[in-house]
């Protein structure tokens, strides 16, 4: 499981992929990703493709913001991302994934 964001300054949008083995799936066939910039909703959950042993599906999400989500395997085994930005407790008494679009801080200059 992982995150790969492309942060595109002439939009002021991020590109979130997210990227879910075929092995956390154990078994199952389908996968889709849900959360905060799809409201959660049934309907608009985003199928996840495979390749090279990989579910995929990438997202345009507005930059400097956080998104709870998680990744609903068969319509009724919910994952998280195990190497997601951070966590929300939701209030189901479970936790939510969370990535975050603000950019990366520029690196610090050493002193000399």
């Amino acid at each position: 499981m992982s995150l790969k964001k492309q942060f595109l300054d002439s939009k002021h949008t991020v590109k979130v992929t997210f990227c879910l083995p075929e092995t956390a799936l154990k078994g199952g066939k389908a996968v889709k990703v849900y959360g905060d910039f799809n409201n959660w909703e049934t309907a608009k959950g985003i199928p996840m493709k495979v390749k090279n042993g990989e579910y995929l599906a990438t997202v345009e999400l507005e930059a400097d913001k956080a998104y709870q989500f998680r990744y609903l395997i068969d319509e009724k085994v919910w994952e998280n991302d195990n190497e997601a930005d951070n966590y929300a407790p939701t209030p189901f008494g479970s936790m939510n994934s969370v990535v975050t679009t603000f950019p990366e801080p520029a690196e610090m200059p050493k002193a000399v």
